[in-house]
């Protein structure tokens, strides 16, 4: 019996995707296959385009199994509905768009006073744009910082060549790639044996006149705990009133010292992929040097993100997401009016992923008698909802590696379930010796072994797989999940 429509799996070689054209034209079309990098002469069918996307895809895993990334791989119908309706709008266009600019500028406020922003009152607008991502949003944060530092070492006669940004060593790569890209000399913290996050006096002693920004990430990709942004901001404004001219800010969260925060809606926002946000704590963080104003379609407006056309409907979802119609709630208090979730929403998420964080945690370490691994990452909501251990016997052949000058630590980051883990390492502990020693083989253990597994093929991906210029380069750090 033929597949229905709905089993598309290969079913173009059994005939036809319409009526309309004669029996074995798909046939045809399958014996001949498709190009892989070359446009294809003629047109075929958008049925039978469809079947051959849905084919080639067939291989990638299912979103809901995808434990392997902070990025959210759910959203209720609704929120993809609203989302499908809006899918052909150009979010630059706010002349046409109007109330996709609104709705942007109404997530921008929500998230700066859900982070203490300093605004004058309930009706002051916060400074902010939404981006494509955390990246996006941190490449703006360093641009603008690195604009207003070099203004003012202008203005006062002094050298404006050697920008720097001082940071942990354990920052997603996103980091490296905006201090890279925008030639600022990244200062490490390094992490040692039993500290991953910043010691604040530390860094602070990092800080010097060419010092940009000062970066503080509440939550590690690698442990999930959250950096003692409070004591380093209580530290550098100590060291900016004592030094004459230092002016420093940090990049993170709400403090006097802070000038800028990022956030990603595509993570704990909770919206699919593709959407980030930058705040400034006010103009004087966001020169103008780095605006442009542009007169698009007959509106003027001012442009500072990397690219100009992007899609409307992130932006929208996010709005969908986190504002909520409160009941006996008025006008002016619209700050508080957060759609579907709201405050109350996102805690309960929250809650219940900090709960299933501790229960996992526990789990874990009762594995192999309680003393095969020791957990790293903090609970009780005292850090991210995620685990992270590492094995505390040095002969273990399954392993990554932590961060810098903490490369000799083996670090497990493992996507499964409870019992898939206990399965596994039921059977790495009973494997034949053959299977052991291949385990244990530097070339063919962690995650950069699995990467280039997956790449290889593909020659243009492995082009620069070896390079040296990064900390994975120089280091062997393996990048967090993100």
């Amino acid at each position: 019996m033929c597949p229905t429509e709905d089993h598309h799996v290969s079913s173009i070689v059994y005939g036809r995707t319409t009526n309309l054209q004669p029996l074995g034209v798909d046939s045809a079309a399958a014996r001949q296959g498709i190009k892989r990098f070359e446009l294809p002469d003629e047109e075929m069918d958008s049925r039978l385009a469809q079947r051959f996307v849905q084919d080639e895809l067939l291989l990638d895993a299912s979103p809901a199994l995808n434990l392997a990334s902070f990025v959210t791989t759910y959203m209720e119908p609704e929120a993809e509905q609203l989302m499908l309706q809006n899918l052909s709008k150009n979010f630059i266009d706010a002349e046409e768009y109007p109330s996709c600019a609104e709705v942007e500028m109404r997530c921008v406020n929500m998230i700066a006073r859900l982070f203490n922003a300093p605004l004058d009152d309930p009706t002051s607008e916060a400074l902010g744009v939404s981006t494509v991502g955390s990246s996006e949003a941190i490449i703006l944060a360093v641009l603008a910082a690195k604009a207003r530092w070099k203004e003012m070492r202008l203005a006062a006669g002094k050298d404006a060549s050697k920008p720097n940004i001082v940071m942990n060593a354990a920052v997603q790569v996103c980091w490296e790639k905006a201090a890279r890209y925008l030639e600022v000399e990244e200062k490490y913290w390094y992490c040692r044996p039993g500290q991953y996050v910043l010691d604040p006096q530390e860094a602070i002693d990092l800080v010097d006149e060419n010092t940009i920004l000062v970066v503080g990430i509440l939550g590690t990709t690698y442990t999930g705990q959250y950096e003692p942004i409070e004591k380093l901001n209580a530290l550098l404004e100590e060291k900016c009133q004592k030094t004459p001219g230092l002016d420093v800010y940090i990049h993170v969260q709400v403090l006097s010292r802070v000038a800028s925060i990022n956030a990603s809606g595509h993570k704990y926002g909770l919206c699919y992929a593709g959407v980030g946000w930058a705040l400034w704590r006010g103009k004087q963080f966001l020169p103008d040097s780095v605006c442009f104003t542009v007169n698009y379609l007959g509106s003027p407006q001012v442009s500072f993100t990397l690219n100009f056309s992007k899609p409307a409907i992130n932006v929208i979802a996010q709005y969908c997401k986190s504002e909520s119609l409160i009941p006996n709630k008025t006008a002016h208090e619209s700050s508080d009016q957060f759609l579907r979730l709201g405050k109350a929403g996102y805690r309960a998420i929250m809650e219940t992923l900090t709960s299933t964080a501790d229960y996992v945690a526990e789990e874990v370490m009762k594995l192999n008698g309680g003393d095969f691994f020791e957990l790293l990452s903090e609970g009780q909501a005292q850090g991210l909802p995620l685990v992270a251990w590492r094995i505390v016997k040095a002969d273990c052949p399954y392993d990554d590696t932590m961060a810098p000058h903490t490369e000799e630590m083996k670090l497990l980051r493992v996507v499964t379930f409870l019992r898939d883990l206990k399965d596994t390492l039921h059977y790495l502990d009973h494997a034949p010796a053959e299977i052991q020693k291949h385990l244990s083989k530097s070339e063919g253990s962690g995650t950069l072994a699995v990467a280039a597994s997956r790449v290889k093929h593909s020659k243009k991906q492995n082009v620069h797989l070896h390079e040296k210029h990064s900390l994975q380069g120089k280091y062997g750090k393996t990048h967090a999940i993100c």
